[in-house]
């Protein structure tokens, strides 16, 4: 039933917990993988699924994201399929704008409402993971359900971060709490498999996946005209309503949440391991992106060791190890780099282009620098003999070039760092 589906993508409020990758730009085109947006993500799981009718709605520094999908998915004539954005408007029956997950769609049902669809699945702009979407459609249908929640196990630190459910042996979700506190999480325990609980793993959450029947989806929103989010607000009265039939759709793959730098931090690095869960080189389950016609990357004596490097770069570093190299990333000689994320560049800035004083300051990074546990937004000018070295010793620390969140260093989109500057653990 994936022909009578379509899909919609949140592109996200603010994204404070991002900042300062998230100055410029909505969390969903935040760069991930060296060639990636996060928003490829949740679009590819949809495509490689067949599900070809995708809605994205944007609202917040969407100018980025808005170009990004209009160069990167085009159908044909005969696929009639599309990726459709949505952007936050006012009109004469509404003057505000998106104001949570569910009052962002309830807006959007009026143009929803030229498509022949039975049932709306729900997705988050700024996860990392691979499902195939036909299977929870197929099972909620399959189960008669009204709301189906794709589900992951998780222990009971994790747990407070998240919307948390009880489950019965059939799936049926009996209660929903959003962010339980510490005290009260071992209240919330549900029967899961040996294989996750031997780990820890007793709890269920919320993977911000929703299956809706078109017509429950409707009714809800009738009789809740107020309630702005799914989790706080229509999940828990749904749950609590015997009419309605909610189940949870456990998934037992790869998936993390993009909530803040540290997490993606890790995320990117993670795909830099030799056999990363989120896979990258898989024929059935492609990501998608933008096409950018760049030159294959030119590397000149330079160390790579567990190292994703992307198209268009050119490189002459010493070292660089654990590190995610994005598109047209130029880094100078003797250069070590590890434990970082280069975001690379818009464009390239020729030497000749270059007054003589100014050469030690192109885009790109420079000679004999150090960069550890760091990430380098795009178009970034680094000098020569500069040390970034971020530590989880370091306290929390905002100026005009760079921040440090959780001991990472960040350097500011479009930032120059002069020669011979120190940052971070001395």
């Amino acid at each position: 039933m994936i022909d009578k589906s379509i899909a919609i993508i949140l592109g996200g409020g603010e994204g404070s917990r991002l900042y300062p990758l998230t100055n410029e730009r909505s969390k969903p085109a935040v760069p991930i993988g060296g060639k990636y947006r996060l928003v490829d993500i949740p679009i590819s799981n949809c495509l490689n699924s067949g599900l070809k009718r995708i809605f994205v709605l944007t609202q917040f520094n969407s100018v980025s994201l808005n170009r990004h999908i209009r160069k990167a998915f085009h159908f044909d004539h005969f696929t009639q399929g599309f990726v459709d954005i949505f952007a936050a408007e006012q009109t004469r029956d509404n003057l505000g704008w998106f104001l949570g997950t569910a009052d962002a769609v309830r807006q959007s049902v009026p143009r929803l409402m030229s498509h022949d669809f039975e049932y709306v699945l729900i997705l988050s702009g700024d996860q990392l993971y691979q499902m195939d979407f036909s299977t929870i459609i197929n099972k909620h249908i399959e189960d008669g359900s009204d709301i189906t929640i794709a589900t992951i196990p998780v222990n009971a630190k994790d747990a407070t971060g998240f919307g948390i459910m009880k489950v019965d042996d059939d799936n049926n979700i009996s209660n929903f709490i959003e962010k339980p506190s510490a005290s009260e999480i071992t209240n919330w325990a549900s029967p899961l498999d040996k294989k996750y609980t031997d780990k820890g793993l007793n709890y269920l959450a919320s993977m911000g996946i929703y299956v809706f029947s078109r017509k429950i989806l409707l009714e809800l929103f009738d009789s809740m005209p107020k309630a702005n989010d799914f989790g706080k607000e229509i999940i828990p009265t749904a749950v609590q309503d015997p009419k309605y039939k909610v189940s949870s759709y456990p998934f037992g793959g790869y998936w993390t949440d993009i909530g803040n730098i540290l997490s993606y931090f890790e995320a990117n690095l993670h795909l830099t391991e030799f056999l990363p869960q989120f896979n990258l080189y898989d024929n059935k389950h492609q990501i998608y992106t933008s096409v950018r016609m760049l030159a294959p990357s030119k590397i000149f004596g330079t160390q790579l060791n567990f190292a994703l490097l992307s198209d268009g770069c050119i490189i002459h570093a010493k070292l660089i190890e654990h590190c995610v190299i994005g598109i047209r990333s130029r880094i100078g000689s003797g250069t070590i780099i590890r434990r970082a994320i280069i975001s690379g560049n818009d464009y390239y800035q020729a030497l000749r282009d270059v007054s003589t004083e100014e050469q030690t300051r192109v885009l790109g990074i420079g000679k004999n620098c150090i960069i550890m546990n760091a990430i380098i937004d795009k178009n970034v000018k680094i000098g020569n003999d500069v040390q970034i070295i971020g530590d989880p010793s370091l306290e929390d620390f905002e100026n005009e070039l760079y921040c440090i969140r959780e001991g990472i260093i960040i350097i500011k989109k479009g930032a120059t760092i002069e020669d011979n500057l120190k940052i971070g653990k001395k």
